[in-house]
């Protein structure tokens, strides 16, 4: 039986769109990940299977806006535990903390709801790619002035050339686990 790698079977499942959003970017769409029901349960399980164990299991997972829903609110449904969206600004109805960050060009804010987490809970941090590593970095952020310590950031895609994962990981500020990098492709 040939070997099997879900890293190879993911990758060859994310469409690479040229001169998207802007010319010379190499946008990688991860909707094919999601519309092919047997690649969508190989990519959940793969974040399932590794959150399982004890040692790393979280007591909640956060979604950032908007990808990270997606696949945040089905990988805390498989593991039994809550899920909590951080959303862009002014889309939660309840009271919220905040955390602007700095875009290439401009800034941008997320918050979360402040009774979204507690003190103490180990939670799972999840979107869908990490390229500069501010939304994440905000994220993580948001969650801790609540108390909540983020064991770990996860996501499908790094980009590490655009330098967000070595940020993010620098100063010991955030472990991350990816399942696809998209170095010098």
């Amino acid at each position: 039986m040939p070997s099997f790698s879900v890293t190879d079977y993911l990758r060859d499942h994310i469409r690479t769109v040229p001169n998207w959003p802007a010319p010379g970017v190499q946008f990688r769409d991860i909707t094919p990940l999601l519309q092919d029901p047997k690649v969508f349960r190989v990519l959940i399980d793969a974040f399932v299977h590794r959150y399982m164990d004890k040692d790393i299991r979280p007591d909640v997972v956060a979604g950032l806006d908007a990808r990270g829903f997606i696949l945040g609110s089905v990988i805390a449904y498989e593991l039994g535990v809550g899920f909590v969206p951080i959303r862009k600004k002014g889309k939660l109805p309840f009271t919220t903390v905040e955390e602007t960050y700095e875009l290439e060009y401009g800034s941008a804010t997320v918050e979360l709801h402040t009774d979204a987490v507690k003190a103490g809970d180990k939670v799972l941090l999840i979107d869908d790619l990490i390229a500069t590593g501010g939304t994440m970095m905000a994220g993580k952020k948001l969650l801790e002035k609540l108390g909540a310590t983020v064991m770990e950031g996860a996501a499908i895609v790094d980009l590490p050339e655009l330098g967000g994962s070595d940020r993010l990981r620098g100063e010991g500020r955030l472990k991350l686990f990816t399942l696809v990098d998209f170095e010098g492709h």
